[in-house]
Parts: C-alpha cells; structure tokens; sequence
C-alpha cells in the first residue's frame, strides 16, 4: 500500500502547530478513530444542496480527493485538513441502530435520506464495516426513499439492496465522474478507481434497473472542463438517465491543499487553472455566497453551464439535482412486548 506524504495545513482551531524540513516527513498511514455520536441524521439548511437530510457514516476519506469541500470539518475535531483529513478516519459504529432509532420517532415524516452529505459512504472501510448497507437496510425496512453519490465500485456490493429500495421506495444512485483523463484524475484523486471503472458501475447500476447518473463535479476551471462532452457521452452509452455539475469549491483550508497537490502534480498547468478559478469567483479563490458558490459567475462560468446543459440535453439526460421524494415511508409492525414481564403473566 502505497503511504502518503504528510501534507496538513494548520487547523485554525490549533495554537501550536507543528512542522517538518522538506524530506523529513513520515509517511501517513490509515488511523481509525470511532464516534460515540448518538443522532446520524444530519439536517440541511442550503438552499444549493436539493436535499434536507444526510447520513454520513464516515467522517474524513480514504480517497484523498485535493478539492473536497468537505475537508475543514475535521478541524472542529482537532485534526487537520490536508493529510489527517484523508487517512484518519472517523466511523460511526452505531449508524445502523441510530437510523432506525430516528425513523421509530414521531416526528420522522419519511422524507429523503442522501447518503452522505459530505463523505463517500463507500469508501474503502465500507467493504469491511458495512456500516452504509446497514443503514440502507434500515431504509429499506422502512420504504424510505434513499439518493447516494458515490465513486467508489463497493457500492455494486449493494446491488440487490438498491433494487429492492427502488422496489418499495425510491432510490437514485450518482456515480462522481468529474475527469475523463485518466492521468489527470489520479493526479487529483490519488486514491479513487480510474473513471472508466467508475463509468462501469454506472453500467451495472443501469443493467439491474436502479436509476443512476453521474455528477461532473467539480468542474475544473481550465482543468477537466473539456472532459465535460466526453462523460457525458459516455455516462449515456452506459446506461445514465440524469447529469448534474458543481463548479470547483474551495473554501477554508481546502484552497492550499488543493494548491499544493495542483502544483506537485500538475505544473504546466497549474497557474492557469488557478487563473481560470478566479475568473469564474470575482477574482477570488471561493465565494461562498448561495447559489454562487456551487456554479460562479462572469464568462467563463457561464460557458461552463451552458457547455453542460446543452451537451446533457442533447444526450436525454436530466440536467440538474434532482431528488425522488416518494411517499412511502411505513413503520414496519412489530410484535407487543409481553404484558408483565419475559413469561406474560399477569398477577
């Protein structure tokens, strides 16, 4: 197994921080830390994202992807954004038990759960802990209507399980897919499958029935908005039924990790990249403003939208996010505890 290099901007939350001379970093190897949390829903208020619950089994990820957005939220544990973010893996053991504790609540209504919000289920630690199928189980028990976004083929593990959601609920399953260069991808994504793989379990999702797309996210400003045309053609020929993109989102300390790895990685073309990502943010890294922040602004953002959506509609793809909302949800009957105690007797 290949180790990783530490690279960890400091945590905004540390007073002390510590560093190393070039070369004398140790390798990072994979440290899995558990969370006693007792709720797994995670509630969303933005108006950008097109769904209000999540559950995030894992927090931190495996994949080590330089541009997600989801990199701060290890600082509120005390760990780092760059390298902590990618081999120290919080799980949540209990997910499975605290789902079905939130479905048996009054107050549930049997809306959507999107499985995560913020990192992949399936990443690596899934294949062993099967903490995202028992949650998906608990969905299916319920009929409550499921969406997944994942990149990871350890999700075909769980065909039979989406079929049967599709079956008594909804579900809809996006494969991510943002690069069609394979070289570019692994400069980017160390640690994810090739997208031809990825395009592959696409194909399969689509063989079983289960709805599926892709999301092109994030586009790249001057990086892998060129593959645009060629996922979406291939996502077609595989069997895709919708499309939707994110422009690149890099804020708090997601900016220097993705800095960093551009340049080690990439750089001849990393200067232009950058130049492009300020054009499409008012010539700033991010703007975190609603409704901005997942799609910029200017010319070059707009080339960006009109290059997607011409291209998905041209295919018969569904342009955009959006999310299956059947009313389904049932709890399921169970039997009456016994009336005075284990043998029922009643005195």
């Amino acid at each position: 197994m290949r180790r990783l290099p530490v690279a960890n901007p400091p945590s905004r939350f540390d007073d002390t921080v510590l560093t190393y001379e070039d070369g004398e970093a140790p390798g990072a190897s994979l440290v899995v830390l558990e969370d006693a949390t007792k709720a797994i829903l995670a509630k969303n208020d933005s108006p950008d994202v097109g769904f209000r619950w999540s559950v995030n089994p894992y927090r931190g990820c495996y994949h080590g992807c330089a541009y997600c957005y989801a990199r701060p939220t290890h600082e509120y544990l005390g760990l780092g954004a760059g390298t902590d973010f990618d081999r120290k893996i919080v799980v949540k053991p209990r997910a499975p038990e605290l789902l079905r504790d939130a479905f048996d609540k009054k107050t549930w209504r049997g809306e959507l759960v999107a499985f995560s919000g913020v990192t992949d289920c399936y990443q690596p630690l899934e294949a062993s802990l099967r903490l995202t199928r028992g949650c998906l189980e608990v969905c299916a028990e319920y009929k409550n209507p499921v969406a997944v976004i994942t990149k990871s083929p350890v999700i075909e593990r769980d065909i039979d399980l989406l079929v049967e959601l599709s079956r008594v609920a909804s579900v809809r399953v996006s494969v991510s897919i943002p690069f069609w260069d394979e070289a570019t991808a692994r400069a980017i994504e160390p640690w994810v499958t090739t997208p031809a793989r990825r395009m592959r379990i696409v194909e399969r999702l689509a063989q079983a029935g289960v709805p599926v797309g892709v999301g092109v996210s994030p586009v790249v400003p001057g990086l892998n908005d060129e593959d645009i045309a060629r996922v979406l053609t291939a996502a077609k020929d595989a069997g895709a039924s919708h499309a939707f993109f994110v422009l690149l989102r890099l804020p708090g300390a997601v900016a220097p990790v993705f800095e960093q790895r551009l340049r080690a990685a990439l750089p001849l073309r990393a200067e232009r990249v950058l130049r492009r990502i300020k054009e499409t943010r008012g010539g700033r890294m991010y703007d975190a403003r609603f409704s901005v922040r997942g799609r910029g602004e200017g010319p070059y953002a707009q080339a960006i939208d009109r290059l997607f959506t011409t291209q998905a509609t041209k295919l018969g793809l569904v342009p955009g996010e959006s999310w299956p909302a059947a009313d389904t949800f049932r709890r399921p009957a169970r039997e009456p505890e016994p009336v005075g105690g284990q043998l029922g007797f009643r005195f």
